[in-house]
């Protein structure tokens, strides 16, 4: 219990840059000290990845000890069991170690702050938390990053500043006490030496190469190295051979230390030797320790409870404390309602606002490109062969293409309008990120039916092969759409002729403005253009070259001098609305003309040919829309609803997209208030138990 609420710690230190003051008990060392063979022999085995002379431990590794009937080992987010009886999951287990180590450092590092928590039950073994840190080194060595020596400074501070926290400051007894760094950083940390223990490993190497014992006996009673310490132990931690078991060492170090010439004279106390009396020494330490400062630190923790909580109510007094994950799964209801309401969407509506789009995403093409150079040939046999020839191409290459582009649009725009106007009084704009996001990913994801072009094409070369109005309330509707569409683009055409000639005489008396030079040639151009159309209004489309020479020199006649380019290019659009204007007359003569028509009666007035071309245009657009329609409702809002559960399942496993997305005073306090609450209960729970144990 008491490792999970340090787990909770610290992810909160980590998120909001405190530092809890519960005790741990910290492993430091110099590298290759024998720190880890300590911590194999208090968790009595042989758990952590080892290399000669190379860097093992290379981000802090937490182990908490417990007693339990089965020997067995566990990560912290994971379920499986590593039996520490069986050679096979000792080396997964130490396998497995590495690979977290070497993931949790990021490129161009060597170290990593970043904690791995581990817990070890087994029968006699020490009840108490444990944390192996990166040793520290004076050199560097090729192949480290430039800040190496620092940031396993940096981090090993981190856990020492503690002031709950017990120092076990491990020193290799083989190498001269006046080659180690890690003392000096052990005595700034605690200089009394009130939590700190320390350990001389390789004892038995150090009392056959030292030359004189007494130094090991300065040593242990704490008068070689400029550091204080609560307690004083040697221990021996095998013979060097990575492949010896637990067992042979133990053995080792008892069959050592009885036949040892320091305990014989004296020079070594029988309580200060053998790692079971360390680890007894260690956990007798560490509980003391926990007893002191676990209800100061729940205090602390309580007190922020209720300073957050006053925080809440006096800022948000009507809303509930939500934090991340519950926010997201209110707005995954929202988002998931709003999808819904797009199949609440009448027939009658989908199609209305599908034929509008896509005639204004056609139209200039079938003015432009089909009906004026069909219009202007000026014979009802080569009119319809044009207008036949045109359509075929643009069935075959554009239009489905168009259609099914349009009705993408229109999807997109429905979507983002229900998403939109769920905006009223109970708006909460805390989720517009997530919204936005949530739409703008689905709409990526979503692939129109590829097969939708092919069946389209079919559905719409057979409407516009269609010529035969069958009623007087078609032909009427057709009449309308083309005047409405012709009026239109004669509008568009006035004013570019307006834009061209400048201002009337009106404008430039009432409103004071001015003609430009060249408005000024181009309004006596036009002039000189529009005559030329009264004497002959059945003028081919196209100028002939002597009519330019013509119009020039009548011009020059009246002191303005013109470009012959000028002429062609005020002559298109002269010509365009004088066309148009015939275009129309024509039209209102054609109400009349059905009844020619469907008689089949031959009459060069009332040849309606632009009229059916309009007619088979708005047939083609009515089919389209009622197919596109179709594909909406039946498949594509079933699919973009699939595509929105999907983003929101990938949303809700990815806690970074929901930091970005889900942001703000309100969330952050929510979260603060979770995490706290935790802890403290978590705290209170752990104490309870405590009491129980007394």
């Amino acid at each position: 219990m008491y490792s999970e609420v340090l787990d909770i710690l610290s992810d909160y230190d980590a998120n909001y840059n405190t530092q809890d003051h519960l005790p741990r008990v910290v492993v430091v060392g110099d590298q290759s000290a024998g720190k880890t063979s300590v911590l194999e022999m208090i968790a009595q085995a042989r758990i952590f990845p080892r290399g000669s002379g190379e860097m093992m431990t290379r981000s802090p590794v937490k182990v908490t000890l417990s007693e339990g009937p089965h020997h067995v080992a566990m990560f912290k987010d994971s379920s499986r069991e590593f039996d520490l009886t069986k050679e096979s999951d000792l080396a997964a287990l130490r396998d497995e170690i590495e690979v977290r180590m070497r993931k949790s450092v990021k490129n161009g590092q060597t170290v990593s702050p970043e904690t791995i928590s581990l817990s070890v039950k087994g029968p006699g073994i020490q009840r108490m938390v444990l944390v192996d840190l990166p040793g520290v080194i004076n050199t560097m060595t090729s192949g480290m990053a430039p800040d190496t020596k620092e940031t396993i400074f940096s981090i090993s501070k981190a856990y020492m500043q503690n002031p709950n926290a017990i120092i076990l400051c491990i020193q290799d007894g083989s190498v001269d006490a006046e080659r180690s760094i890690v003392t000096d950083l052990v005595s700034q940390m605690d200089p009394q030496g009130r939590r700190t223990i320390f350990v001389l490993t390789k004892v038995d190497l150090a009392e056959k190469n030292v030359a004189s014992p007494n130094r090991i006996q300065q040593i242990i009673e704490g008068k070689l190295f400029p550091m204080k310490a609560l307690g004083y132990f040697a221990v021996v931690t095998g013979k060097g051979n990575s492949n010896e078991s637990i067992d042979s060492i133990k053995d080792y170090e008892e069959e050592f230390f009885q036949g040892s010439s320091l305990l014989k004279k004296g020079m070594l106390k029988a309580h200060q030797v053998t790692t079971k009396n360390l680890s007894l020494a260690v956990s007798d330490c560490f509980w003391k320790m926990v007893r002191a400062s676990v209800e100061q630190q729940a205090d602390a923790f309580k007190a922020t409870r209720f300073n957050l909580e006053t925080e809440w109510k006096n800022n948000y007094p009507r809303l509930r404390e939500l934090d991340r994950n519950e926010l997201f799964e209110k707005a995954k209801n929202e988002i998931l309602d709003e999808v819904i309401s797009l199949t609440q969407v009448t027939p009658k509506h989908w199609e209305e606002i599908l034929q509008k789009t896509l005639w204004e995403r056609v139209s200039t093409h079938v003015i432009e490109n089909i009906y004026l150079p069909a219009a202007q040939t000026m014979n009802s046999g080569t009119f319809n062969t044009t207008v036949d020839i045109k359509l075929k191409q643009w069935t075959d290459k554009q239009l489905p293409n168009k259609a099914v582009e349009v009705a993408w649009e229109t999807l997109q725009k429905e979507f983002s309008r229900f998403m939109t106007e769920q905006k009223g009084k109970q708006h909460d704009d805390i989720f517009d990120k997530l919204k936005e996001a949530v739409k703008e990913e689905s709409i990526k994801r979503h692939k129109w039916n590829e097969q939708a072009e092919d069946s389209l094409r079919v559905i719409q070369h057979n409407a516009l092969e269609d010529r035969s109005i069958s009623d007087k309330q078609q032909w009427d509707a057709a009449i309308h759409f083309m005047e409405d569409t012709l009026q239109s683009r004669l509008k568009d055409t006035e004013s570019v002729i307006r834009d061209m000639v400048g201002p009337d005489w009106r404008e430039r008396w009432f409103s004071w403005t001015y003609r430009t030079p060249e408005q000024h040639i181009r309004s006596e151009t036009k002039n000189e253009l529009v005559k030329m159309l009264r004497v002959n209004e059945d003028h081919p489309a196209y100028l002939a070259s002597d009519e330019v020479t013509t119009v020039r020199k009548n011009l020059e006649a009246r002191g303005v001098e013109v470009d012959p380019v000028l002429i062609k290019d005020t002559w298109h659009q002269v010509y365009r609305k004088h066309f148009l204007k015939t275009a129309l007359g024509h039209c209102n003569l054609c109400r009349r003309g059905f009844y020619y028509y469907q008689r089949h009666f031959v009459d060069s007035e009332l040849e309606c040919n632009d009229v059916v071309l309009f007619w088979r245009i708005q047939r083609m657009l009515g089919i389209t829309a009622n197919t596109l329609r179709q594909q909406l409702t039946n498949s594509e809002v079933r699919r973009l609803e699939k595509n929105v559960k999907e983003v929101l399942e990938d949303f809700a496993e990815d806690n970074g997209k929901k930091i970005n997305l889900l942001t703000g005073k309100r969330v952050q306090l929510a979260e603060d208030l979770k995490k706290v609450r935790e802890i403290q209960e978590k705290l209170e729970a752990f104490i309870e138990a405590l009491h129980q144990e007394k």
